[in-house]
């Protein structure tokens, strides 16, 4: 038996759809809060198929994840906050959820005899890198909450490691892109602001530069390293798909038929990096290899927020709405109608 935390969430949901299609795992659990990001719509088919069991329960607290760890094999941890936007507007859930739960979860397993546990982290924890790429050995220097709470988490999971034997590893993946990922993400929100014809909000000048990966080829990674990664080990997970945010952008608006007259250069973030990168020869090495360039991630998934438009009209929901004139409103107010970066 696995648990996937977070399994209703964006890449947690991709990673049991990867699971029921490419494995013979014969019992598959999901245990997931249920908040604003996660949502049994993106699991509805297994569920009602019967192919997956779903309990909702709360990494950080300690009886949701007694019930549900017991006699399961693996856990596959994506149970986070994972929002920078939303990090610097409140930063305790991220406290709550990325360091004590990923600690919870961790002596849990640990207690529990799990064979084998993968903590799902983000390259994020690196900080921002100008050229070259972060290799695992490098130290750690987040430079926001989310990465930061991220690499408490990961120092739980060690701490675990050490202290009680516990088999697991660590991925450190670059942005994901691709189905069932909130709209308060990039490239969601840029597809559906596009198609609701929307202004696009840019921070900065748009040259901040990402790897963008399509989710399938992290879950692949993923359970790669959940098979054959080494106990305390650390795997970056990247695709080389480097391409700036407004490049991006002009990508989703060509795609769409939309005018370029939809972009807005906004005030940037605090802490917003300018770029990440990261050295992926370790996970390579076990085997893994992506199967997306960056174009086809890019249509991929721009062509599926298209076709499942009942999906993200659910997704951008009132509480949505009141988020993105939180973080956006006073913003593009200030861009006006200029389409130039400042």
């Amino acid at each position: 038996m696995i648990i996937v935390t977070g399994g209703a969430g964006f890449i947690g949901s991709n990673y049991v759809h990867y699971l029921l299609a490419s494995t013979n795992i014969e019992r598959i659990v999901v245990l997931d809060k249920l908040t604003y990001a996660g949502s049994l719509d993106n699991i509805r088919s297994p569920l009602t198929n019967g192919q997956i069991e779903f309990i909702q329960g709360d990494i950080s607290v300690e009886e949701d994840v007694e019930s549900a760890i017991r006699h399961c094999d693996a856990v596959v941890n994506f149970a986070a906050e994972s929002h920078n936007d939303r990090a610097l507007l409140d930063p305790s859930p991220f406290i709550e959820t990325n360091v004590k739960g990923a600690g919870i979860l961790a002596y849990a397993a640990a207690q529990n005899g799990v064979k084998r546990m993968v903590h799902v982290s983000t390259d994020e924890v690196y900080g921002e890198i100008r050229e070259g790429s972060f290799h695992e050995s490098l130290a750690l220097r987040p430079r926001s909450t989310y990465p930061a709470a991220k690499a408490g988490g990961e120092m739980m999971i060690l701490a675990a490691v050490e202290s009680f034997g516990l088999e697991a590893c660590i991925t450190r993946g670059v942005n994901n892109i691709g189905p069932y990922q909130h709209p308060e993400k990039a490239l969601p929100l840029f597809v559906t602001n596009a198609l609701l014809d929307m202004p696009l909000p840019i921070y900065g000048t748009g040259q901040q530069v990402r790897d963008r990966m399509h989710v399938l080829d992290h879950c692949s990674a993923i359970q790669i390293a959940l098979e054959r990664g080494e106990p305390g080990g650390l795997y970056n997970v990247g695709v080389d798909n480097e391409c700036t945010n407004e490049y991006m952008v002009d990508h989703i608006l060509q795609r769409l038929n939309k005018p370029k007259s939809l972009k807005r250069y906004i005030e940037d973030r605090t802490g917003h990096d300018f770029r990440y990168s990261v050295d992926s020869t370790r996970m390579r090495e076990l085997g893994w290899e992506p199967q997306y360039d960056l174009n086809a991630a890019l249509n991929s998934s721009i062509d599926w927020y298209v076709k499942n438009e009942w999906w993200w009209r659910e997704a951008r929901s009132e509480e949505f709405e009141n988020y993105y004139k939180e973080v956006y409103q006073d913003r593009l107010s200030q861009a006006g109608q200029d389409h130039t970066p400042a």
